[in-house]
């Protein structure tokens, strides 16, 4: 078992190897006979209703319902209030119906191809739908709730969201042990050996600020091999190599014995609740169809499934051994399974009158209190993301000391302590500043701000230092964040594991259990993020579409072409904003709440600020509006120390918001029509461009117009700045190679803001494969390019 602890050990002994320790009484029986019962004849219902439809049915291994179960009623008599699980499409529909306790006629609905879609997204298929559902437990008869998530078909990809949300409930009700908030993950025995975002999960498990305090994996193993005599059936080894190397005990059941499955998810709940630390189940057992009803598994294992159909069903062989020993008759038995058939065709009566697929019904994350009881956000507007001039000063008083006494910091975080002082007796705010404003007002407003990554409580670029470490004292730490006011709420930063894919997924998972926090994850460079593409494609991007459930995840991607080399320069802009959903062709309908409306219909913001003062808002911002979506910050490296990325306080006080775009106010807006180009751009180009163009005497004819939001565009901002500088023409420049960044995206929407009345020019460097140059000059020869391009008022003449 790979365990050291041995106390641990000696329980797991008591537990298996005292004689005659598996005994039930006669109701125990009954309720497992009643369990099995359900599992088994809701799939027969199905198969006979629907006998062409895939749903990836539990035949085979009916017994997970009742090992569900029985694992939720122990939980439940230990104090457990809350238990959140995930898993794979196999056997999801009967979880839903016999664990979760989703209506029946809910179910059949969805296989109901008349349905009509409600105006809710995309929807999903219907085994990969969730469910939160809260009811009173038989066993211990106090009310728990019981959340399914949602989950894409990549395999084990739901795992580190359900231990994010089951951290976040655990936080939000003061659960410091996991006694009250519990996770359970059901895994394939493929999947669970396979996947390597199994492993990133496991070993979150024991790292503060992500650990669960213990999560039963349940593991459906198909993986049986049948010789000539069944009973010499062997498992797969695969879920053994799993527990090894993440150091956690594993049972092996056959489930093919309902009272043993029961016995064991037992001893597991009850380890689970004793030690906190994580358990395996490992339910041995076989499929009876393919990989779902349309398959033939005999075209490629005919002789395993010559004896899988000899197979006796599980129920059958349980029901026979029960009235066998006489804890029930045929006819008791029989009766239970014509009641259970009864509730089954009723529910299929009632779910013909269903007219509307609302995906709403299957709502995994609800938060009752945010939106309408329709459903809809309460407001569409935005107060003003500005704070007060005293606040302002208070939290950067704050952020330039060390609020604790006879604490001895590092000299080199003295003197950045001392610039930012600095900065505040100025009134200004550089990046680390102005996110600390943004973090700090939030805390102070109730607000919980939960900031996690790669090196994030100093900073990849030492900028940020929000966890302060004695120099005198081995692990004595202050985070000064939390020292703002005595309401405040918690500030927590937590450097993670070196996982991207995993950590992402958990943070998303911890931003669904409330509206109310800013929950943030910065890669450490913006380029590593493609590590965790799959929650980002599958969850991030689409999931209010999929399965109607909105978040406000913040993703902080440091990017920028600097001569770093192509794996420290592009956090590959394009791929997010190829993934936005609105139109390039068409210009939104313009009304009085025009910028609130293009938030809501979109499927997430991408930002690229410029100053500290627009990063700022647009925090402030993400938590203001009245709906949550992702938001995906394109964060600076070299601009963190700039001089000129710097922000007045006045840019930050009460009336005063996050500019979507912000035009030039410098000699252009002076005298319009002498400005003959009108160069866009977004990010740190901005600051060269500036350069560029006061060198060469060209302020007053090139206005230089920054698009702080890229996603949605603000088509209305820009159609204002083409009518303005009606004798100009337009460019695009950017730092990134014209098959990345973001012209493909801008171009067609700039193209249909001024009716296709004329070209939209390039001025960036050529197309590539790699993100950029490992040769510094190079890379500084390409930038001059650029530039000359921009400026150079005769680049494109003769050009279609």
């Amino acid at each position: 078992m790979f365990i050291n602890d041995v106390e641990q050990c000696q329980w797991i002994r008591q537990k298996f190897e005292t004689p005659g320790v598996m005994q039930f009484s006669l109701e125990e029986k009954k309720t497992l006979l009643a369990r099995m019962i359900r599992s088994t004849r809701f799939e027969e219902f199905l198969q006979r209703k629907w006998s062409s439809e895939k749903r990836f049915g539990l035949e085979g291994c009916e017994s997970l319902i009742p090992a569900l179960k029985t694992i939720i009623d122990k939980s439940s008599q230990s104090g457990v209030e809350s238990v959140i699980m995930g898993m794979p499409h196999r056997g999801r529909l009967n979880v839903l119906a016999n664990v979760i306790r989703k209506d029946l006629d809910q179910i059949f609905c969805q296989f109901d191809s008349k349905l009509e879609a409600a105006d809710e997204g995309s929807g999903d298929v219907k085994y990969h739908l969730g469910m939160y559902h809260k009811r009173m437990n038989r066993v211990s008869n106090r009310e728990i709730s019981m959340s399914l998530m949602a989950n894409p078909s990549h395999l084990e990809a739901v795992d580190p969201v359900v231990q994010g949300k089951t951290k976040a409930e655990q936080f939000y009700c003061g659960d410091n042990e996991g006694k009250r908030v519990m996770s359970v993950l059901i895994h394939g025995d493929a999947a669970f050996a396979g996947q390597g975002i199994v492993y990133e999960t496991f070993h979150l498990s024991d790292l503060p600020s992500y650990t669960t305090y213990g999560t039963i994996h349940v593991v459906v193993n198909n993986q049986i091999g049948f010789t000539t005599d069944p009973r010499m059936a062997r498992s797969s080894p695969y879920p053994t190599d799993v527990a090894r190397v993440v150091n956690a005990p594993i049972f092996h059941v056959n489930a093919d014995d309902p009272e043993a499955v029961m016995y064991v998810c037992n001893v597991a709940a009850e380890w689970r609740n004793t030690f906190h630390k994580d358990v395996v189940v490992d339910l041995v057992c076989y499929r009876r169809n393919g990989h779902n009803e349309m398959d033939e598994p005999m075209f490629t294992q005919p002789l395993m499934y010559k004896q899988i159909k000899k197979q006796k069903g599980v129920l059958q062989k349980f029901a026979e051994k029960v009235i066998a020993e006489g804890v029930v008759t045929v006819q008791d038995y029989e009766e239970e399974v014509a009641r259970y058939d009864k509730i089954c065709e009723e529910a299929y009566t009632r779910s013909k009158d269903e007219k509307i697929l609302h995906i709403k019904h299957w709502l995994d994350s609800p938060w009752p209190d945010f939106f309408t009881l329709e459903g809809q956000p309460k407001s569409m507007s935005c107060p003003s993301t500005g704070i007060s001039e005293e606040e302002l000063g208070h939290i950067g008083k704050i952020a330039s000391s060390v609020p604790v006494e006879d604490f001895t910091i590092h000299g080199g975080l003295s003197r950045i302590l001392k610039g930012r002082a600095n900065m505040v007796s100025q009134r200004v705010c550089d990046w680390a500043l102005g996110e600390y404003m943004a973090f700090g007002s939030l805390l102070k407003e109730g607000i919980h701000v939960r900031l996690s990554g790669q090196d994030v409580e100093r900073g990849t670029f030492s900028h940020r230092h929000h966890v302060l470490h004695d120099q005198n004292v081995d692990k004595r730490i202050c985070i000064p964040m939390n020292h703002i006011s005595l309401n405040q709420a918690l500030y927590t930063v937590c450097n993670s594991s070196l996982s991207e894919y995993g950590v992402l997924g958990f943070e998303l998972g911890f931003a669904m259990a409330s509206p109310n926090a800013l929950i943030l994850w910065e890669a450490q460079f913006g380029d590593f993020n493609n590590t965790a593409q799959c929650i980002i494609d599958q969850f991030i991007s689409s999931g209010q579409a999929k399965w109607v459930r909105q978040n406000g995840i913040v993703m902080l991607l440091p990017h920028g072409m600097e001569g770093m080399g192509p794996e420290h320069s592009s956090a590959r802009p394009e791929r997010f904003l190829q993934m936005c959903n609105d139109d390039p062709d068409v210009f939104p309908k313009m009304s009085e709440d025009f910028a609130m409306r293009q938030l809501y219909d979109c499927n997430w913001i991408v930002v690229n600020c410029s100053t500290p003062a627009n990063y700022y808002h647009v925090l402030r911002r993400q938590i203001q509006q009245p709906f949550r979506k992702p938001l995906i910050v394109f964060t600076p490296k070299s601009l963190l120390r700039h001089p000129e990325a710097k922000s007045s306080f006045d840019e930050m006080l009460p009336g005063t918001h996050f500019k979507r775009m912000i035009p030039d106010d410098g000699p252009p807006a002076v005298n319009p029509e002498k400005v003959k180009r009108i160069v866009f751009c977004s990010g740190k180009i901005y600051y060269e461009l500036t350069r560029e163009r006061k060198n060469r005497g060209m302020d007053d004819t090139v206005a230089v117009v920054r698009i702080e939001q890229l996603s949605p565009f603000p088509f209305d901002l820009v159609k204002a700045e083409t009518e303005r500088y009606s004798n100009a023409d337009l460019v695009w420049c950017q730092e990134e190679h014209k098959n990345q960044g973001y012209y493909d995206y801008v171009k067609p929407r700039i193209r249909t803001t001024i009716n296709h009345s004329q070209p939209v020019w390039y001025a960036g460097r050529e197309p590539a494969s790699a993100p950029a140059t490992g040769n510094k000059q190079t890379h500084l020869m390409e930038l001059q390019r650029l530039l000359d391009n921009a400026f150079g008022l005769d680049a494109f003449s003769g050009k279609l």
